[in-house]
């Protein structure tokens, strides 16, 4: 059978120093064995020196040598290719790693300001409303303010061997202008100092400035002394600051860049800075390796990367698509056949669809995670774990109202400086017209401010031509939020806003600067609202909103508590109709908690009332080692959801190093939670009394001389059985919906992991292949979790029998009869003479069960339609008589889900 660049399953690997190409390859036979069609790689490109994630590539036209380079890249494909499998690459398009001295196209920007070659690779302003960085761009790169390094010593004017001059912070290489070199070496070498000077008058200065920093190079082999006179003359504070000031760049302190950025970044990352792949020569640029990768057959297609910080990302990713079919034309036969496949890393906002003209595959199953979690949710817990939040913490459960509040503190602490820059931006367009003049610089900012604090999704893609319906609906929304909430006298610039970002045609301007500007600050909207959205919700709001934990991930929706069986069937349909090939997640390296810790966390929606009673008793229980420092209510609640919800299904209360290895991996998760949060400490300002408080009262509830620890087990007993059947259920509607079901690195077993980088340890793999090779796992020992491996590998095996049918098959719900039919999730998948009927357990976290299974008679006379003929059950082995209709309880005796086959068939 000949593979498909279209995956059958994925396996996504996290790729750095420590586990490398090399590394993967070994596992090979593992991951054909278990299923998977494609290893889905994290970025491969050559990223920071020591990069734990490779999202920070400085170089994409090489393979990491962190991770063996091409070679070992070649050696993975060609093990891939022996057991007939592919690779999928994670790619970054949006930004690049910036810092240290890796970059060139950063450091040549920074060396040659906008002369450079690379100046229109990033999206820099280089005329700003501040005057201090007219023709300059901050370097927020500083550990400490600008005027302490100077005066420390932290910052040192040394010759390099690839930069030349260049000034140096603590392996920061910021290099000299030519103006500034023909300075420095003024007096100890006059003839270079003129030629330096002749080169900074040029148009175009690299080329003549490497010529010349080879001669200064050989000069300087000879004359050391000469060399450190001339650092010598700039050793003081003063002079260093006069040289400095000659630069086409600020250095200042890492804090100034949220309200003085000049410069679009990832998100508030000063490291990350934005690329303009909008730009034809930087699209070649920086896709001529992964090109020349797919057209070898060393790839089969790519992950886009926060494709909505992209100017325009329709456009780029037809011409991806366009490009790589012109790239793949003459692949090698022994590499995947069919078009390229593509998926994009998209938040879709509550009721938002993908854009089907972009030529997608789908998007990496953050949608999916969602729904896959919701659906295992009880609606009936929501209105009591409200209640609990808001008497014990005294903060809202509305969380639409507190993402708008986070909004705004987003926007004030974090994005005012991007906030600013698009204000002027308009204020400029606004004054080339007579009839907008008038509005002046703070009612502009007021307006955007007013709109993004309410923007319903990521953000719109309105564009040259225009817009689409929903891009108008969307900003109605917000338009009419703000406008509900500002002056009257100051609201008809929410009109100006919308012609501007919405509706004015950008063509019908003559060609010009004018043009350019207005079409700039359009797209600035729509890549300022993307971050402004990821910023407040997932990396603030989800470490306020502690109502339940399960709820708060990316992807999700916090204030949608559940979904019906009835909504999530409509939705499988709906993806496999639309985009059939969509990845389908449930654990990701982003993930803020593992799918096994949401799993059981989404058990305590069903009963409210032990948890309420738990809670009550440990908050009475922890009153001796509660300090006044802290935790606060809030805190201490969203802490009790992790300790249970974590807790490892085969620790004990005599392992006391694995509770202390426990209890760090949560003091860990509590830390990173309390600053993303941003109330009582924040990553630009540690509260180092708050944490501390926190991370002892931590370790209070879990000493082993303590009650408190015996509660929490019993507690995490208690849910755990229900938990795992939710475990379960998520990782078979994963297999079995439309889409291509992805495998998180290590997520065979149960995933109670946290967020990263807790979700980002180790693999024991050599534990997982020795499972995979007995094969014979059951609930008797379902807590070391190969249970789920078993799953897994039975279901992928039925994929692979059954290509099409999965690929292609149509969906149906399948009616549940009886009592107890709230507590069943089913579907039949079917093409042609294939059919498969799932079947999972869901809600049952109301029965005392100590083991993942219903006993026989809680399922009472609960049916389902079943065409009468014989059966397999493809997870458990069984076979099944069917005469129409099949009792549960003769069905999920062995296991708590089912997949289905026609006897003749398996």
């Amino acid at each position: 059978m000949t593979l498909s660049t279209t995956p059958r399953a994925t396996a996504r690997l996290q790729f750095h120093k420590d586990f490398t190409l090399d590394d993967a390859a070994a596992l090979v036979p593992y991951f054909a064995a278990l299923g998977v069609s494609h290893l889905y790689a994290s970025p491969l490109f050559k990223a920071m020196p020591g990069s734990t994630h490779g999202y920070d590539v400085i170089d994409p036209t090489i393979i990491n040598p962190e991770l063996g380079g091409l070679a070992a890249l070649k050696r993975l494909v060609a093990e891939l290719r022996a057991h007939e499998m592919g690779l999928l690459l994670d790619v970054v398009s949006n930004h690049m790693g910036v810092g240290g001295a890796g970059n060139a196209w950063w450091q040549d920007v920074l060396e040659f300001g906008p002369l450079s070659r690379y100046a229109g690779f990033f999206d820099i302003d280089w005329a700003p409303p501040d005057p201090a960085l007219q023709g300059k761009l901050l370097a927020p790169f500083l550990g400490s303010t600008y005027g302490d390094a100077l005066d420390s010593g932290e910052i040192v004017l040394r010759l390099d061997d690839e930069a030349g001059f260049c000034f140096d912070n603590h392996g920061n290489i910021f290099p000299l202008s030519p103006r500034s070199v023909a300075l420095v070496l003024r007096r100890v070498a006059p003839r270079l100092s003129r030629r330096f000077a002749e080169i900074a008058a040029l148009p175009e200065p690299a080329e003549e400035a490497a010529r010349a920093k080879v001669e200064l190079r050989a000069f300087m082999a000879d004359n050391w002394a000469a060399l450190d006179e001339a650092i010598a003359g700039f050793s003081t504070p003063e002079r260093l600051h006069q040289l400095l000031q000659r630069q086409y760049y600020r250095l200042a302190w890492w804090r100034t860049a949220a309200a003085e950025i000049n410069w679009r970044r990832f998100f508030d990352i000063n490291t990350l800075a934005g690329l303009r792949v909008e730009r034809p020569e930087v699209f070649d640029a920086a896709h001529c390796l992964l090109l020349r990768l797919y057209g070898e057959g060393l790839i089969d297609g790519v992950r886009i990367d926060h494709v909505d910080g992209l100017a325009d990302p329709g456009a780029y990713l037809r011409k991806l698509r366009r490009v790589m079919e012109r790239a793949g034309a003459n692949r090698p036969e022994a590499a995947a056949q069919g078009a390229p496949y593509i998926v994009v890393e998209k938040i879709l906002g509550t009721d938002e669809t993908l854009e089907p003209r972009w030529r997608v595959d789908g998007t990496t199953g953050y949608d999916f995670m969602d729904q896959a979690s919701a659906v295992l949710h009880d609606p009936d817990g929501e209105a009591p774990l409200s209640a609990l939040w808001q008497r014990l913490t005294g903060r809202g459960a509305d969380f639409d109202t507190l993402e708008e509040q986070v909004r705004r503190q987003i926007l004030r602490d974090n994005l005012a400086g991007e906030l600013d820059r698009l204000a002027a931006q308009l204020h400029r367009v606004a004054r080339r017209d007579a009839h907008t003049s008038d509005f002046s610089l703070h009612v502009i900012r007021q307006g955007l401010e007013e709109i993004l604090a309410s923007f319903p999704v990521y953000r719109i893609y309105a564009g040259p031509a225009g817009h689409g319906a929903e891009d108008a609906r969307m900003f109605g929304i917000a338009a009419a939020a703000a406008a509900a909430r500002m002056r009257k006298a100051d609201k008809p610039v929410l009109g100006l806003l919308r012609r501007w970002l919405l509706e004015d045609r950008p063509f019908r301007l003559p060609p010009g600067p004018a043009r350019d500007e207005f079409m700039r600050a359009r797209i600035g909207f729509q890549q300022l609202s993307a971050p402004t959205a990821a910023k407040s919700v997932e990396d603030t709001c989800f470490y306020r909103f502690g109502r339940l934990l399960s709820r708060n991930d990316v992807g999700s929706n916090p204030a949608q508590f559940s979904l019906s069986p009835a909504a999530f069937h409509a939705l499988a349909a709906a993806r496999g109709a639309a985009f059939p090939g969509a990845l389908l997640a449930t654990a990701t390296h982003d993930h803020k908690r593992g799918e096994d810790t949401r799993a059981r966390l989404a058990v305590l929606s069903e009963i409210p009332g032990e948890w309420e009673a738990a809670v009550l008793r440990w908050m009475r229980l922890n009153n001796v080692i509660r300090e006044d420092a802290g935790p606060d209510a809030a805190d201490e609640l969203m802490l009790y959801q992790m300790l249970v919800a974590g807790w490892p299904l085969t620790l004990d209360a005599s392992n006391l190093a694995g509770i202390d290895a426990y209890a760090r991996r949560v003091a860990g998760w509590q830390k990173k939670s309390l600053r993303e949060a941003k109330l009582h400490s924040e990553w630009a300002a540690p509260d180092e009394a708050y944490e501390s408080a926190c991370e002892r009262f931590v370790l209070g509830c879990l000493d082993a001389r303590r009650e408190m620890l015996y509660e929490i087990i019993a507690f995490a007993n208690r849910i755990a059985a229900a938990g795992a059947i939710n475990g379960l259920a998520q990782t078979l509607l994963r297999l079995t919906v439309p889409g291509v079901p992805d495998l998180y690195q290590g997520t065979e077993f149960w995933d109670q992991s946290f967020v990263d980088p807790d979700n980002r340890r180790p693999v024991d793999f050599t534990v997982r292949e020795a499972a995979l090779r007995e094969g014979n796992a059951s609930l008797v020992n379902w807590r070391n979790g190969a249970i789920k491996q078993v799953v897994i590998a039975r279901a992928l095996a039925s994929r692979r029998q059954q290509p099409d049918l999965f690929a292609r098959g149509a969906y149906n719900a399948v009616e549940v009869d009886g009592a107890m039919a709230r507590h069943i999730l089913a579907f039949r998948r079917h093409h042609a003479q294939e059919e498969v009927v799932a079947v999972a357990t869901r809600l049952v976290g109301g029965f005392m069960i100590q083991r993942p299974l219903l006993p026989p008679f809680a399922w009472g006379n609960a049916s389902i339609p079943l065409k009468s003929g014989k059966w397999f059950d493809v997870l458990s082995g069984a076979e099944i008589s069917s005469d129409g209709t099949i009792l549960l309880a003769d069905l999920l005796t062995q296991m708590p889900v089912a997949l289905l086959r026609r006897a003749s068939e398996s």
